[in-house]
């Protein structure tokens, strides 16, 4: 066994429980995705695992220690590339003795890795970043060249356990596709939390977080979704089968107290005729209220709990349904000329920004990627085509049409509005309260957290949270922006939003290196940066 996981909790510093008595093991070359909803606490857990925090309950044993390669990446910015690396203190040892210095220290610290700087080399050139110095601050790189840093690290160093937390959130795509090239070929055990598709799919098996614990499948995320589909379909049935049983119970309870007072008032006139005693009637008429009270009584604990099973199932169905928000419709006709870019570049401290100059139209209706690895400029574009920036050669003109950019940070949501205050600072359709209510209802914001700040929210409900404000503007948008939109998703609110986005009838821009993701929005044709 590689590593085992036993009774593991965990509690936020206010004492709120995030996940209870987690119990799994991975075998020796095992790896595995951790998937769960944003929020679910599968980073936290890897943090746990690599001794970064520390747990409420429970242990973990491992038979080496694991590499861990983290999300968060700011807050190595002062480190140098070596001691990203963890190879700094044997360079240094290295260098000392070719220098001289025969410190027995020296030479304890860098033990058997005389070949250590060849090695380092060889890693680095296999993710493509053999132009960097091993001396040089990592703050000016990019989030996919600190990424690919780390990665380096794991082939430098061969670990039996590697632990990668969304690994390709900030990779191009010839990026990715070496970090599935490691995967395959890597012999180490692995614990993966991403939302790349791709990546989920080259794993043995699938472990699910959730509020109620860990659930494992046999194996890879299509595998994982199959079930679950099964799952659902059970439910539909289960669903189908308990209002069929209530609705039958209250039919059942009506015609039973029908049937009561039918009885009761020919009691009455039978008690009348025959002029019975009063305390005689009394008493007949006491037995038939109580008989009538308790099958009432069991009538009503059947269907109370049948309500409650119901309420049951459509919460679970909820959790494994996609959900589509209707981001509406365009009123310009298909085929206009939204955007016209004529051997446009722009230039950074006098070095033009692209080899070629761009040029190229974008029209209603269309879907469009920009494409381009690590560096080429993509946002860039995006800021000329919207006018924040101006070009330094070369001309864009742009038709009359309304636009939306929807960025990797969700800056449309206001942190210090309530859920509610943000859906309403958007409905100029002036929809009444409990629409705007329900429509949070429906999309996964119960009525508890409709009062919480925005600035708790997790990605994934910041971007429901964010396509549920433009469904409910009267003014509509003509072309969609999103950069990098399923960064930081869980798939399943990626799939929440590639369902919305399928139904939009307006123009999509998109900058994205999930290719699973382009697949789905069935792109007309990219923009490939130079």
């Amino acid at each position: 066994m590689s590593m085992v996981v036993n009774g593991l909790s965990y509690r936020h510093p206010d004492h709120e429980l995030l996940f209870h008595a987690l119990h799994f093991s991975l075998l020796t070359g095992e790896k595995a995705a951790l998937v769960g909803t944003n929020g679910s606490g599968k980073s936290t857990l890897l943090q746990i695992i690599s001794g970064r925090l520390q747990a409420s309950e429970g242990d973990v044993s491992f038979a080496e220690k694991p590499y861990y390669v983290p999300q968060q990446l700011g807050q190595y910015d002062e480190h140098t590339v070596a001691e990203l690396l963890g190879v700094d203190q044997k360079l240094k040892a290295l260098h000392a003795i070719l220098d001289g210095q025969v410190d027995v220290e020296n030479f304890n610290i860098l033990g058997e890795d005389w070949d250590i700087e060849e090695r380092i080399q060889e890693a680095m050139v296999f993710w493509k970043m053999e132009h960097l110095s091993f001396s040089q601050k990592v703050k000016n790189l990019s989030g996919g060249e600190k990424t690919k840093i780390f990665l380096a690290g794991a082939s430098l160093f061969n670990p039996e356990i590697i632990l990668l937390d969304e690994p390709t959130n900030h990779l191009d795509s010839r990026s990715r596709e070496l970090l599935y090239e490691f995967v395959h070929q890597s012999q180490a055990t692995m614990l993966v939390v991403s939302h790349d598709r791709t990546l989920l799919n080259l794993l043995d098996q699938t472990l699910e977080l959730t509020r109620g614990g860990m659930e494992v499948y046999g194996g890879n995320y299509a595998f994982y979704e199959e079930q679950k589909g099964v799952k659902l379909q059970s439910l539909q049935a289960k669903l189908e089968e308990n209002e069929k049983s209530l609705k039958q119970t209250r039919q059942k309870a009506r015609e039973v107290a029908e049937q009561q007072n039918k009885k009761a008032a020919r009691g009455k006139a039978h008690g009348q005729k025959l002029a019975l005693p009063a305390i005689l009637a009394n008493r007949r008429k006491g037995q038939a209220e109580q008989s009538t009270a308790k099958l009432k009584e069991v009538h009503e604990e059947k269907m109370n709990g049948l309500s409650e099973h119901l309420q049951s199932i459509r919460t679970q169905i909820q959790q494994y349904q996609t959900l589509k928000i209707d981001l509406g419709r365009s009123d310009l006709h298909l085929g206009k000329v939204l955007l016209e870019v004529q051997n446009v570049n722009f230039s950074y401290e006098g070095q033009s920004l692209w080899s070629t100059p761009l040029s190229f139209q974008i029209r209603s209706g269309e879907k469009v990627r920009i494409a381009g690895n690590n560096g080429s400029g993509k946002t860039t574009l995006l800021r000329l085509l919207m006018g924040n920036l101006i070009p330094s050669e070369g001309m864009i003109t742009r038709a009359d049409f309304q636009f939306l950019y929807l960025d990797q940070d969700y800056s449309l949501i206001n942190p210090e509005r309530t859920i509610l205050q943000q859906i309403e600072a958007h409905n100029s359709r002036l929809l009444p309260e409990h629409e705007l209510k329900m429509l949070l209802h429906q999309h996964q914001f119960p009525k508890e957290v409709w009062d919480q700040k925005c600035a708790g929210l997790s990605g994934g409900e910041k971007m429901k949270l964010s396509l549920c404000c433009l469904s409910v503007q009267t003014q509509s948008t003509d072309l969609l922006i999103l950069d990098e939109p399923t960064n930081n998703l869980d798939v399943q609110s990626q799939k929440v939003l590639t369902e919305s986005l399928k139904s939009f009838s307006g123009t999509l821009l998109l900058i994205s290196h999930d290719q699973y993701f382009m697949d789905e929005m069935k792109i007309d044709y990219t923009i490939l940066l130079p």
